[in-house]
Protein backbone atom coordinates (compact mmCIF):
# COMPACT_ATOMS: atom_id res chain seq x y z
CA UNK A 1 0.00 0.00 0.00
CA UNK A 2 1.07 3.58 0.45
CA UNK A 3 0.56 6.70 2.46
CA UNK A 4 -3.11 7.74 2.60
CA UNK A 5 -5.02 10.67 4.07
CA UNK A 6 -7.21 10.56 7.16
CA UNK A 7 -10.33 10.93 5.02
CA UNK A 8 -9.35 7.92 2.94
CA UNK A 9 -9.57 5.66 6.00
CA UNK A 10 -12.32 7.39 8.00
CA UNK A 11 -14.94 7.74 5.26
CA UNK A 12 -15.02 3.95 4.66
CA UNK A 13 -15.12 3.44 8.44
CA UNK A 14 -18.12 5.77 8.69
CA UNK A 15 -19.99 3.94 5.93
CA UNK A 16 -19.04 0.37 6.92
CA UNK A 17 -19.37 0.54 10.72
CA UNK A 18 -15.87 0.30 12.14
CA UNK A 19 -13.21 2.59 13.56
CA UNK A 20 -9.52 3.19 12.91
CA UNK A 21 -6.92 3.44 15.66
CA UNK A 22 -4.83 6.58 15.95
CA UNK A 23 -1.73 5.19 17.66
CA UNK A 24 0.48 7.67 19.50
CA UNK A 25 4.13 7.11 18.62
CA UNK A 26 7.25 8.06 20.54
CA UNK A 27 9.95 6.45 18.41
CA UNK A 28 10.95 3.97 15.74
CA UNK A 29 10.31 0.89 17.88
CA UNK A 30 6.67 1.59 18.55
CA UNK A 31 5.75 2.91 15.10
CA UNK A 32 7.30 -0.15 13.46
CA UNK A 33 5.41 -2.46 15.84
CA UNK A 34 2.14 -0.63 15.18
CA UNK A 35 2.44 -1.17 11.42
CA UNK A 36 3.34 -4.84 11.94
CA UNK A 37 0.24 -5.27 14.12
CA UNK A 38 -1.98 -3.54 11.57
CA UNK A 39 -0.63 -5.81 8.85
CA UNK A 40 -1.30 -8.88 11.00
CA UNK A 41 -4.90 -7.74 11.57
CA UNK A 42 -5.29 -6.47 7.98
CA UNK A 43 -6.57 -3.04 9.03
CA UNK A 44 -5.45 0.53 8.29
CA UNK A 45 -3.53 2.41 10.96
CA UNK A 46 -2.93 6.06 11.82
CA UNK A 47 0.58 6.82 13.09
CA UNK A 48 0.44 9.93 15.27
CA UNK A 49 3.18 12.36 16.26
CA UNK A 50 2.05 14.23 19.36
CA UNK A 51 3.77 17.03 21.29
CA UNK A 52 6.02 14.76 23.39
CA UNK A 53 7.13 12.87 20.29
CA UNK A 54 7.94 16.15 18.53
CA UNK A 55 9.99 17.34 21.50
CA UNK A 56 12.21 14.28 21.03
CA UNK A 57 12.33 14.06 17.22
CA UNK A 58 11.88 16.90 14.69
CA UNK A 59 8.87 16.80 12.38
CA UNK A 60 10.91 16.47 9.15
CA UNK A 61 12.55 13.33 10.57
CA UNK A 62 9.23 11.91 11.76
CA UNK A 63 7.74 12.55 8.32
CA UNK A 64 10.45 10.46 6.68
CA UNK A 65 10.02 7.66 9.25
CA UNK A 66 6.25 7.54 8.77
CA UNK A 67 6.42 7.64 4.97
CA UNK A 68 9.16 4.99 4.91
CA UNK A 69 6.92 2.63 6.85
CA UNK A 70 3.83 3.53 4.82
CA UNK A 71 5.50 2.89 1.48
CA UNK A 72 6.46 -0.63 2.54
CA UNK A 73 3.28 -1.56 4.42
CA UNK A 74 0.64 -3.97 3.10
CA UNK A 75 -2.15 -1.86 4.68
CA UNK A 76 -3.08 1.85 4.41
CA UNK A 77 -1.04 4.07 6.74
CA UNK A 78 -1.87 7.67 7.70
CA UNK A 79 0.95 9.99 8.84
CA UNK A 80 -0.83 12.29 11.29
CA UNK A 81 0.19 15.34 13.31
CA UNK A 82 -1.58 15.08 16.68
CA UNK A 83 -2.35 18.24 18.67
CA UNK A 84 -0.75 20.81 16.44
CA UNK A 85 -1.11 24.07 18.34
CA UNK A 86 0.02 26.57 15.70
CA UNK A 87 -0.35 27.17 11.99
CA UNK A 88 3.42 26.88 11.67
CA UNK A 89 3.49 23.39 13.23
CA UNK A 90 0.83 22.26 10.78
CA UNK A 91 2.67 23.84 7.85
CA UNK A 92 5.94 22.10 8.78
CA UNK A 93 4.13 18.77 9.09
CA UNK A 94 2.57 19.18 5.64
CA UNK A 95 5.93 20.16 4.15
CA UNK A 96 7.47 17.10 5.87
CA UNK A 97 5.20 14.63 4.11
CA UNK A 98 2.42 14.16 6.67
CA UNK A 99 -0.88 13.19 5.06
CA UNK A 100 -3.02 14.53 7.90
CA UNK A 101 -2.83 17.27 10.53
CA UNK A 102 -4.85 17.90 13.66
CA UNK A 103 -5.14 21.50 14.82
CA UNK A 104 -6.11 21.81 18.48
CA UNK A 105 -7.80 25.11 19.18
CA UNK A 106 -10.02 23.62 21.88
CA UNK A 107 -8.76 25.99 24.59
CA UNK A 108 -9.72 29.04 22.50
CA UNK A 109 -13.09 30.83 22.33
CA UNK A 110 -15.41 29.26 19.76
CA UNK A 111 -15.13 32.00 17.12
CA UNK A 112 -11.34 32.00 17.34
CA UNK A 113 -11.16 28.20 17.20
CA UNK A 114 -13.39 28.16 14.11
CA UNK A 115 -11.44 30.89 12.31
CA UNK A 116 -8.00 29.37 12.97
CA UNK A 117 -9.12 25.82 12.22
CA UNK A 118 -10.79 26.89 8.96
CA UNK A 119 -7.57 28.57 7.79
CA UNK A 120 -5.57 25.42 8.50
CA UNK A 121 -8.19 23.26 6.75
CA UNK A 122 -7.79 25.47 3.68
CA UNK A 123 -4.00 25.16 3.79
CA UNK A 124 -4.15 21.38 4.30
CA UNK A 125 -6.71 20.75 1.56
CA UNK A 126 -4.68 22.83 -0.90
CA UNK A 127 -1.82 20.37 -0.29
CA UNK A 128 -4.04 17.28 -0.56
CA UNK A 129 -3.86 16.68 3.20
CA UNK A 130 -6.69 15.95 5.66
CA UNK A 131 -7.40 18.06 8.73
CA UNK A 132 -8.90 17.11 12.10
CA UNK A 133 -10.16 19.77 14.52
CA UNK A 134 -11.33 19.74 18.13
CA UNK A 135 -14.37 21.30 19.76
CA UNK A 136 -14.69 20.93 23.53
CA UNK A 137 -11.55 20.49 25.62
CA UNK A 138 -10.42 16.98 26.59
CA UNK A 139 -8.66 17.11 29.95
CA UNK A 140 -5.86 15.10 31.50
CA UNK A 141 -5.87 12.47 34.23
CA UNK A 142 -4.57 14.23 37.34
CA UNK A 143 -4.45 17.55 35.47
CA UNK A 144 -6.72 19.97 33.65
CA UNK A 145 -10.44 19.20 33.74
CA UNK A 146 -12.43 18.56 30.57
CA UNK A 147 -14.97 20.94 29.09
CA UNK A 148 -17.65 18.85 27.38
CA UNK A 149 -18.63 19.48 23.76
CA UNK A 150 -21.86 21.38 23.19
CA UNK A 151 -23.79 19.71 20.32
CA UNK A 152 -24.93 23.01 18.77
CA UNK A 153 -21.38 24.36 18.87
CA UNK A 154 -20.12 21.11 17.35
CA UNK A 155 -22.55 21.51 14.44
CA UNK A 156 -21.41 25.09 13.88
CA UNK A 157 -17.74 24.09 14.12
CA UNK A 158 -18.14 21.27 11.59
CA UNK A 159 -20.12 23.44 9.19
CA UNK A 160 -17.90 26.53 9.30
CA UNK A 161 -14.44 24.91 9.39
CA UNK A 162 -14.82 22.14 6.80
CA UNK A 163 -12.77 19.71 8.91
CA UNK A 164 -12.52 16.10 7.75
CA UNK A 165 -12.88 14.76 11.30
CA UNK A 166 -13.94 16.31 14.59
CA UNK A 167 -12.54 15.45 18.01
CA UNK A 168 -15.10 15.80 20.80
CA UNK A 169 -15.11 15.87 24.60
CA UNK A 170 -17.67 13.38 25.91
CA UNK A 171 -16.17 12.01 29.14
CA UNK A 172 -12.85 10.98 27.61
CA UNK A 173 -9.62 11.92 29.39
CA UNK A 174 -6.00 11.93 28.22
CA UNK A 175 -3.39 9.77 30.03
CA UNK A 176 -5.92 7.60 31.86
CA UNK A 177 -4.29 4.31 32.92
CA UNK A 178 -7.40 2.33 33.80
CA UNK A 179 -10.62 1.65 31.88
CA UNK A 180 -13.01 2.44 34.71
CA UNK A 181 -14.48 5.50 33.04
CA UNK A 182 -16.79 5.50 30.08
CA UNK A 183 -18.10 7.89 27.48
CA UNK A 184 -21.26 9.99 27.70
CA UNK A 185 -23.32 8.25 25.02
CA UNK A 186 -26.35 10.58 25.20
CA UNK A 187 -24.01 13.51 24.43
CA UNK A 188 -22.48 11.54 21.56
CA UNK A 189 -25.95 10.86 20.12
CA UNK A 190 -26.87 14.54 20.43
CA UNK A 191 -23.72 15.54 18.51
CA UNK A 192 -24.33 12.84 15.88
CA UNK A 193 -27.84 14.10 15.29
CA UNK A 194 -26.49 17.49 14.20
CA UNK A 195 -23.35 16.48 12.29
CA UNK A 196 -22.36 14.20 9.42
CA UNK A 197 -18.56 13.96 9.69
CA UNK A 198 -16.44 11.27 11.37
CA UNK A 199 -16.00 11.86 15.11
CA UNK A 200 -12.80 11.29 17.07
CA UNK A 201 -12.17 10.22 20.66
CA UNK A 202 -8.91 11.40 22.22
CA UNK A 203 -7.80 9.65 25.39
CA UNK A 204 -9.14 6.33 24.12
CA UNK A 205 -7.02 4.27 26.51
CA UNK A 206 -9.48 5.06 29.30
CA UNK A 207 -12.53 3.84 27.38
CA UNK A 208 -13.74 0.31 28.28
CA UNK A 209 -13.07 -2.11 25.45
CA UNK A 210 -16.71 -3.18 25.11
CA UNK A 211 -17.75 0.45 24.67
CA UNK A 212 -15.01 1.00 22.08
CA UNK A 213 -16.40 -1.86 20.04
CA UNK A 214 -20.06 -0.88 20.35
CA UNK A 215 -19.36 2.72 19.35
CA UNK A 216 -17.03 1.70 16.52
CA UNK A 217 -19.84 -0.42 15.06
CA UNK A 218 -22.83 1.73 15.93
CA UNK A 219 -21.90 5.41 15.94
CA UNK A 220 -20.13 8.10 13.92
CA UNK A 221 -17.02 7.71 16.07
CA UNK A 222 -14.54 6.47 13.50
CA UNK A 223 -11.19 7.17 15.21
CA UNK A 224 -10.00 6.36 18.71
CA UNK A 225 -6.62 7.71 19.82
CA UNK A 226 -4.67 5.18 21.89
CA UNK A 227 -1.45 6.18 23.62
CA UNK A 228 -1.13 5.43 27.33
CA UNK A 229 -2.27 1.82 27.04
CA UNK A 230 0.45 0.96 24.53
CA UNK A 231 3.13 3.06 26.24
CA UNK A 232 2.49 0.94 29.31
CA UNK A 233 2.87 -2.25 27.25
CA UNK A 234 6.14 -0.97 25.78
CA UNK A 235 7.46 0.09 29.19
CA UNK A 236 6.64 -3.27 30.74
CA UNK A 237 8.33 -5.13 27.88
CA UNK A 238 11.45 -2.98 28.14
CA UNK A 239 11.60 -3.40 31.92
CA UNK A 240 11.45 -7.17 31.52
CA UNK A 241 14.15 -7.09 28.85
CA UNK A 242 16.49 -5.06 31.06
CA UNK A 243 15.84 -7.07 34.20
CA UNK A 244 16.25 -10.40 32.42
CA UNK A 245 19.97 -9.73 32.03
CA UNK A 246 21.37 -6.81 34.06
CA UNK A 247 24.72 -7.24 32.30
CA UNK A 248 23.24 -6.27 28.92
CA UNK A 249 23.95 -2.72 27.83
CA UNK A 250 23.33 -2.69 24.06
CA UNK A 251 20.12 -0.75 23.66
CA UNK A 252 19.46 -2.14 20.18
CA UNK A 253 19.36 -5.65 21.60
CA UNK A 254 17.22 -4.55 24.53
CA UNK A 255 14.77 -2.70 22.31
CA UNK A 256 14.43 -5.68 19.96
CA UNK A 257 12.88 -7.56 22.88
CA UNK A 258 10.03 -5.02 23.06
CA UNK A 259 8.84 -5.70 19.51
CA UNK A 260 6.83 -8.91 19.85
CA UNK A 261 5.08 -7.98 23.13
CA UNK A 262 4.12 -4.58 21.70
CA UNK A 263 2.80 -6.14 18.48
CA UNK A 264 0.67 -8.51 20.56
CA UNK A 265 -0.73 -5.69 22.71
CA UNK A 266 -1.43 -3.56 19.63
CA UNK A 267 -3.25 -6.37 17.84
CA UNK A 268 -5.59 -6.66 20.84
CA UNK A 269 -6.32 -2.91 20.61
CA UNK A 270 -6.96 -3.05 16.87
CA UNK A 271 -9.39 -5.97 17.07
CA UNK A 272 -11.78 -3.94 19.22
CA UNK A 273 -12.35 -1.47 16.38
CA UNK A 274 -13.24 -3.97 13.67
CA UNK A 275 -16.74 -4.13 12.24
CA UNK A 276 -19.25 -6.83 13.02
Amino acid sequence: MSLVTLSEVLQPALKQGHAVAGLVTLGWEDMRAYVAAAEAENVPVILQAGPSCREHTPLPVLGKMFTHLAERASVPVVAHLDHGYTTEECRIAIDSGFSSVMFDGSRKPLAENIAETAAIVEMAHAAGVSCEGEIGFVGYSGGENSDGTDPEEAAQFARETGVDAMAISVGNVHLQQDKEGGLDEPRIRAIEALTEIPLVIHGGSGVPVAQRTSLARGSKICKFNIGTELRMAFGNAMREAVNADPARFDRVQILKDTHDPLVTATRTVLRAFKGA
